[in-house]
């Protein structure tokens, strides 16, 4: 019998606008938070399992960017899609206070406030990605472009690639 799973804020607000998405579970490390080994516990892809990323512009302040677990956030191509000159990921102390998120638990979806969010290209080129459901050990598995429409975003090359 499989133990019930919990409904995290991120999924409620889906339930809420009626968009699709599967909650799926998977083993956390506490030693051992990048994507990497969240794809290898689901079993999937690392290019389908994106990580969300707060990064602080020097105009616009606060954004987010949701990137491949496979890759690094290019920090000026980050800060020019975002309007800004600069940009620099926020430092982990800031980022419960500023989202209500832990690291390895962040979500896009119901931060504590509404920042500008951009995703990495290749997300529309899959059917469904996962992201974080906003806790460690749950993921949220959904179409990329109704994630992108229900936050707001926007997609553009985040990385060198």
């Amino acid at each position: 019998m499989s133990a019930k799973i919990n409904k995290t804020n991120a999924a409620r607000l889906l339930d809420q606008h009626k968009i699709p998405y599967e909650l799926i579970p998977y083993q956390v490390d506490e030693n051992n938070l990048a994507a990497t080994h969240v794809a290898e516990q689901l079993g999937e892809d690392i290019a389908r399992v994106f990580k969300t990323l707060v990064l602080r512009g020097d105009k616009t302040g606060l954004f987010v960017c949701v990137v491949p677990g496979n890759k690094e956030v290019n920090l000026k191509r980050a800060a020019k899609i975002s309007g800004n000159k600069s940009a620099e990921m926020i430092a982990v102390k800031e980022l419960l206070p500023l989202t209500g998120y832990i690291r390895g638990g962040c979500s896009p979806i119901g931060m504590k406030k509404h920042y500008p969010t951009f995703f990495h290209a290749t997300a529309l080129t899959y059917d469904c990605i996962y992201i974080s459901a906003g806790v460690r050990g749950l993921q949220i598995k959904i179409d990329p472009r109704l994630l992108i429409d229900f936050v707001a975003g926007t997609s553009g090359n985040l990385t060198d690639e």
